[in-house]
Protein backbone atom coordinates (compact mmCIF):
# COMPACT_ATOMS: atom_id res chain seq x y z
CA UNK A 1 0.00 0.00 0.00
CA UNK A 2 1.46 3.27 -1.10
CA UNK A 3 1.13 6.54 1.20
CA UNK A 4 0.99 9.73 -0.24
CA UNK A 5 3.82 11.78 1.84
CA UNK A 6 5.96 14.88 1.36
CA UNK A 7 9.50 16.13 1.96
CA UNK A 8 11.00 19.46 1.73
CA UNK A 9 14.54 19.45 -0.05
CA UNK A 10 17.42 21.94 -1.13
CA UNK A 11 15.68 23.26 -4.67
CA UNK A 12 20.02 22.58 -6.20
CA UNK A 13 19.01 18.74 -4.72
CA UNK A 14 15.89 18.50 -6.56
CA UNK A 15 17.50 20.20 -9.66
CA UNK A 16 19.89 17.17 -9.70
CA UNK A 17 17.76 14.51 -9.01
CA UNK A 18 15.30 16.26 -11.95
CA UNK A 19 18.22 15.92 -13.85
CA UNK A 20 19.17 12.20 -13.47
CA UNK A 21 15.87 10.70 -13.53
CA UNK A 22 15.34 8.45 -16.49
CA UNK A 23 12.89 8.93 -18.91
CA UNK A 24 9.94 6.89 -18.08
CA UNK A 25 11.44 7.38 -13.99
CA UNK A 26 8.75 9.57 -11.86
CA UNK A 27 10.11 11.38 -8.81
CA UNK A 28 8.50 9.20 -6.64
CA UNK A 29 9.97 5.96 -8.12
CA UNK A 30 13.18 7.48 -7.95
CA UNK A 31 13.00 8.43 -3.84
CA UNK A 32 11.00 4.94 -3.25
CA UNK A 33 14.26 3.40 -4.74
CA UNK A 34 16.34 5.54 -3.22
CA UNK A 35 14.59 5.23 -0.08
CA UNK A 36 15.17 1.17 -0.41
CA UNK A 37 18.34 0.98 -1.02
CA UNK A 38 19.28 3.35 1.95
CA UNK A 39 17.01 1.04 4.23
CA UNK A 40 19.00 -1.82 2.86
CA UNK A 41 21.71 -0.69 3.25
CA UNK A 42 21.94 0.28 6.95
CA UNK A 43 19.76 -2.75 8.19
CA UNK A 44 23.25 -4.97 6.24
CA UNK A 45 25.59 -2.71 8.18
CA UNK A 46 23.65 -3.10 11.56
CA UNK A 47 23.17 -7.10 10.58
CA UNK A 48 27.26 -7.00 10.18
CA UNK A 49 27.87 -5.08 13.55
CA UNK A 50 25.92 -7.69 15.24
CA UNK A 51 27.90 -10.50 13.51
CA UNK A 52 31.21 -9.08 14.09
CA UNK A 53 30.30 -8.38 17.90
CA UNK A 54 29.45 -12.23 17.85
CA UNK A 55 32.79 -12.93 16.16
CA UNK A 56 35.03 -10.75 18.27
CA UNK A 57 33.09 -12.47 21.57
CA UNK A 58 34.76 -15.61 20.27
CA UNK A 59 37.52 -14.73 18.83
CA UNK A 60 40.14 -16.30 21.00
CA UNK A 61 38.46 -19.27 21.37
CA UNK A 62 38.17 -19.77 17.67
CA UNK A 63 41.76 -18.48 17.15
CA UNK A 64 42.28 -21.54 19.36
CA UNK A 65 40.60 -23.84 17.72
CA UNK A 66 42.30 -23.26 14.89
CA UNK A 67 45.23 -23.39 16.10
CA UNK A 68 44.76 -26.92 17.72
CA UNK A 69 43.19 -27.94 14.18
CA UNK A 70 46.95 -26.69 12.03
CA UNK A 71 49.00 -28.98 14.86
CA UNK A 72 47.26 -31.68 14.31
CA UNK A 73 47.99 -31.52 10.46
CA UNK A 74 51.30 -31.06 11.15
CA UNK A 75 51.66 -33.85 13.76
CA UNK A 76 50.01 -36.02 10.66
CA UNK A 77 52.92 -34.77 8.13
CA UNK A 78 55.51 -35.18 10.47
CA UNK A 79 54.12 -38.99 11.09
CA UNK A 80 54.03 -39.71 7.51
CA UNK A 81 57.54 -37.85 7.30
CA UNK A 82 56.14 -35.30 4.47
CA UNK A 83 56.74 -31.91 3.94
CA UNK A 84 54.60 -29.58 5.39
CA UNK A 85 52.87 -27.02 2.76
Amino acid sequence: MKVKTSVTLEAELLRRIDEVLLESESRSAFFQDAATQLAEKRERAERDARDLAILNAHAAELNEEALDNLALVADVFLEQGLEQP
